[in-house]
């Protein structure tokens, strides 16, 4: 089968789950303050004050401006990198539009189309961004398009460190603006930092999975960088976070970022490849086999880690076999697919005879 092998064979976890910001189910009966709305196809809630009716805000009317090129706004699949923003951008503007776009990308199946269409949105978030400064919606999905773009389209590292820096910071200032306990706590002693991760209750976990998802993704563009390196124990602790609170958010997204942190050293230098091995195949077990990336990230991060090629081959073969059409997944099991027919075609020299 022909298989697409255009993206970025790094670190493509930002691609395999959405950033949603939607509440955990656990939560979702809880009273909403006034102002919370739906923002979009994600049940957002926004605790931004609508604003009165009457001339359109800034942000509109450039959306307004690029709608004259359709195929540069949500076709520009930044919501296939992160699924976080542009569909919750475009449906205040647009309506019904955002829900059809939304999920023709996520079944997008020509992943070229993401690439191509995606840095146009780069532009519109950073404006919509500097709007409105203070809306976590808009900075999760800044924070969540940067470290997707950066890891699964940018082949040039300074480059590609520089825009998941922008990724990570966006993250930041989300996890500040929706508790202020947070603020400037990635800088504070592990200690205070875990405290104020641990005590966050279920509302926070998509601030929690999007803020760290982005931290996680500038960490793997800087893994020359041992400074970098320390900030994975803090990642790692919003993500068990995230697991505690709802392991079945986003398909069990957060176990692929537990999964990849313990496989980014070998043993001896004290990663933890036996347990990065079980939480990416809790994510095979929470999404019934249909997510092909966790099948690849078990492939590239554990199998070539410890050298089973045995394994490594076999996983390969699954994903390039399978079929990729799957709700909400199409795009991300297209990529996955490319990514293990190179993998598949490397094993050899790598593993060796």
């Amino acid at each position: 089968m022909k298989v697409d092998r255009s993206i970025n064979p790094g670190w493509a976890v930002p691609v395999v789950a959405r950033i949603s910001h939607r509440v955990p189910a656990t939560a979702a009966d809880a009273p909403h303050p006034a102002g919370f709305s739906r923002f979009g196809v994600l049940d957002v809630l926004s605790s931004t004050t609508p604003r009165p009716l009457g001339r359109k805000p800034s942000w509109a009317r450039r959306l307004a401006a690029l709608a004259t090129k359709p195929g540069q706004i949500c076709g520009l699949a930044a919501i296939a990198l992160c699924t976080c923003g542009c569909s919750s951008i475009v449906s205040s503007a647009t309506g019904n539009l955002a829900d059809s776009l939304t999920t023709a990308v996520l079944e997008q199946n020509d992943p070229e189309t993401v690439r191509q269409g995606a840095p146009t949105y780069l532009l519109l978030i950073d404006g919509l961004i500097a709007d409105s400064p203070e809306n976590v919606d808009l900075l999760l999905a800044g924070a969540g398009l940067y470290s997707s773009y950066a890891s699964a389209f940018v082949d040039d590292p300074e480059r590609a460190s520089r825009l998941a820096e922008k990724g990570r910071d966006y993250g930041w200032r989300a996890l500040c603006q929706r508790d202020k306990r947070a603020c400037g706590s990635w800088s504070a002693p592990y200690d205070d930092f875990e405290r104020i991760i641990n005590d966050m209750g279920i509302k926070r976990v998509p601030v929690l999975y999007g803020s760290g998802a982005a931290w996680a993704t500038w960490i793997q563009k800087n893994t020359d960088d041992w400074k970098a390196i320390a900030d994975k124990a803090r990642v790692d602790a919003m993500m068990q976070r995230v697991v505690a609170l709802d392991e079945t958010y986003e398909g069990g997204a957060a176990y692929l970022y537990l999964g990849i942190l313990a496989t980014l050293l070998p043993e001896a230098m004290g990663g933890q490849p036996e347990k990065g091995r079980a939480d990416f195949e809790r994510v095979i077990e929470l999404s019934d086999g249909r997510n092909l990336m966790a099948k690849v990230l078990l492939a590239r991060n554990y199998a070539r880690l410890v050298f089973d090629r045995k394994l490594h081959d076999r996983l390969c073969r699954e994903v390039i076999d399978a079929d990729p059409v799957a709700p909400g997944l199409t795009l991300v099991n297209t990529v996955a697919q490319g990514e293990a027919a190179a993998l598949l075609e490397t094993s050899e020299d790598y593993f060796g005879d």
